[in-house]
């Protein structure tokens, strides 16, 4: 069952739209491997976050978010990474003041 966005705010929507981008790109396992976050990274966020080339890059993003070391990264680890990048880019999107 899949809950209607209809009435929902625009926050609220973009909370579900977090949550179906994270379930597209993890599958019926709920968790990411390495290669479904540089995927999600490229395809959801290259906006935000340079395209990541380098095997070590992702090496250290996939460690520091991996918090229970399980080489998987789940939903509530997955949500670190959105954290970050919103605190990041805040400064883009505050309007300026007269």
């Amino acid at each position: 069952m899949e809950a209607s966005t209809n009435n929902m705010s625009k926050l609220e929507r973009g909370i579900v739209t977090i949550i179906k981008v994270f379930h597209k790109y993890s599958g019926q396992k709920s968790s990411l491997k390495k290669h479904d976050l540089r995927a999600l990274i490229h395809n959801e966020m290259s906006n935000f976050i340079m395209k990541i080339k380098e095997k070590d890059t992702l090496d250290k993003l996939f460690a520091d978010l991996d918090q229970n070391g399980d080489l998987e990264i789940d939903f509530k680890e997955f949500i670190g990474l959105v954290a970050m990048v919103t605190s990041a880019c805040n400064e883009l999107f505050v309007p300026k003041q007269p």
